[in-house]
């Protein structure tokens, strides 16, 4: 059918509300003849600091699905991401008792260092140059001067990158 909403009944708005700010910050609600509803708020966090500004926004909708069940979904959206809570949605069985000690045990014993170490931000290699192939063609290729000789690849056709610093500079 190439127009499927042609064949549903009209449903009315009953009800409407919208209010936007100047600062971004807006809400609307509505309800429809066949009890729908929709209604959410949002508003800018951060206002101003370029990269610290995020939208945010929660609200809730609710319909009936086609087993006459009614749905509700609340949710918040934010830099953090989408968040939807409702009692039709799955949730994750119970974690085990045995397990839920077992992590209190390894939280205890083994605290977790929040510190941030600066080697680990440091790159692991240095490109440089291309090598010319023995073909005579000029692959764009690079040597690789890795910090740790520990660390070697090698190209499909043996060219050794742990070994590039030592014949090519």
């Amino acid at each position: 059918q190439p127009f499927p909403n042609a064949i549903r009944p009209f449903v009315p708005i009953t009800s409407y509300s919208n209010d936007v700010s100047y600062d971004g910050s807006y809400s609307y609600a509505y309800t429809t003849g066949d009890g729908q509803q929709q209604q959410a708020q949002g508003y800018l966090k951060n206002a101003g600091l370029k990269d610290l500004e995020a939208q945010s926004v929660q609200g809730s909708y609710s319909y009936t699905s086609p087993e006459g069940q009614l749905i509700t979904v609340t949710y918040i959206a934010d830099e953090n991401g989408f968040r939807a809570e409702g009692a039709h949605l799955p949730t994750p069985p119970p974690i085990p008792e045995a397990i839920q000690k077992s992590l209190a045990l390894i939280a205890q014993t083994q605290p977790v260092s929040a510190q941030f170490n600066a080697a680990y931000n440091q790159p692991r290699f240095h490109q440089t140059g291309h090598v010319p192939s023995a073909s005579g063609h000029n692959y764009n290729r690079y040597d690789i001067k890795l910090i740790s000789d520990s660390l070697s690849s090698t190209s499909a056709d043996g060219y050794r990158a742990k070994d590039a610093h030592r014949k090519h500079n």
